[in-house]
């Protein structure tokens, strides 16, 4: 069985990001080599994500710790508290997408995906953190009142905290739907939770400046549970990314992109997975018995080749070459080895 695989696993450890770069500037290359030049693109783009992100996010939340400690507002408190966890969420982002730059090694022979994803897991428990610490300090001024004075500027707090969230969230998920970051566009759905909650912020101010003081700390209440929501959206997609799950729309793409490839007569066992905003696959493709190695592997190159065009984010794809069984059955040498793949369970379903 002939196994195609890209150009740069054998040799990308030993090359540098310059390198790749040189060789773009001055000549060809290789798939491999352009979507590792992705990949580490995608890392810088998401490294200027955050950057921005964290400082737009501390600005804000400076702008509105002012007018707390001035207005003793604990709904505009707890905004002020979730921006700021917001802010910090940057930083295992940033580390992520730096530990992603690093090439493989023969210890991390997938490279350093991954701790994008497991920084997304962080991200999902400081969200749900800060929703702790609004709840207490929501329930805390309804049993122990507080009047809340310089409503104006409370008022003003939450316009500049939703324009501030806003911008951040805007800037957040289009980047990462660019570079396929399923943490970075999290991130930005926070973000804009934030912003929404910036505007009830607006709306308790108004209730206690026409005479219902409950509004407020009412107000921080409805927050933390809006923050809850948030958080069961985002673990959700943390969950789907560490173990390995993808829309199966997406299988389903690149499995028609071989069949239709031509030399191509069966293709079984699609598999795709994400290691941070890039992909990973591999599939099998069965071809005529009789041709020679070279071909069938020609043949395998133009599946990958066509899978990249039609989707950058694949930083590998291997295709197992197989030949047809007009000469026998060319698996009976393993068969007592054989797993149960996804493609035999769902035609044990049917």
């Amino acid at each position: 069985m002939d196994t195609a695989t890209p150009s740069h696993q054998h040799d990308h450890v030993h090359d540098d990001h310059h390198e790749n770069w040189l060789s773009h500037l001055f000549g060809g290359h290789s798939h491999g080599a352009a979507h590792m030049d992705v990949g580490l693109a995608g890392n810088d783009k998401g490294i200027w994500a955050v950057k921005v992100s964290l400082v737009v996010l501390l600005v804000t939340s400076g702008l509105q710790l002012a007018v707390v400690l001035s207005s003793g507002s604990v709904a505009l408190l707890a905004d002020m508290i979730h921006n700021f966890s917001d802010a910090l969420t940057a930083i295992p982002l940033f580390l992520a997408f730096q530990l992603g730059k690093r090439l493989p090694t023969k210890r991390y022979a997938y490279g350093y995906g991954r701790a994008e994803d497991l920084a997304g897991a962080v991200v999902v428990l400081m969200i749900f953190a800060s929703a702790l610490v609004v709840f207490y300090e929501s329930v805390e001024k309804l049993i122990h009142p507080q009047p809340v004075s310089n409503l104006l500027w409370v008022m003003v707090a939450a316009i500049i905290g939703f324009l501030g969230n806003e911008a951040v969230a805007i800037f957040r998920i289009r980047t990462g739907r660019e570079i396929g970051s399923a943490a970075l566009e999290a991130d930005g759905v926070h973000a804009r939770t934030d912003g929404l909650t910036s505007l009830s912020v607006l709306i308790g101010a108004l209730g206690v400046a026409l005479g219902f003081p409950l509004a407020d700390p009412l107000i921080g209440l409805l927050i933390g549970v809006v923050v809850l929501f948030v958080t069961r959206d985002a673990a959700r997609e943390m969950w789907y990314r560490l173990m390995d799950a993808t829309d199966p729309e997406l299988c389903n793409q690149v499995e028609h992109i071989a069949a239709h490839t031509a030399g191509v007569l069966a293709v079984h066992d699609v598999f795709v997975r994400w290691l941070g905003h890039r992909l990973r696959g591999e599939m099998y493709v069965e071809v005529n018995a009789d041709l020679p190695t070279f071909e069938s592997h020609q043949i395998a190159e133009q599946v990958r080749h066509s899978t990249f065009d039609k989707f950058p984010m694949f930083d590998e794809l291997t295709v197992h070459i197989e030949p047809c069984n007009h000469h026998g059955d060319p698996h009976a040498l393993t068969a007592h080895h054989e797993r149960v793949t996804s493609d035999k369970m769902r035609n044990a379903v049917k």
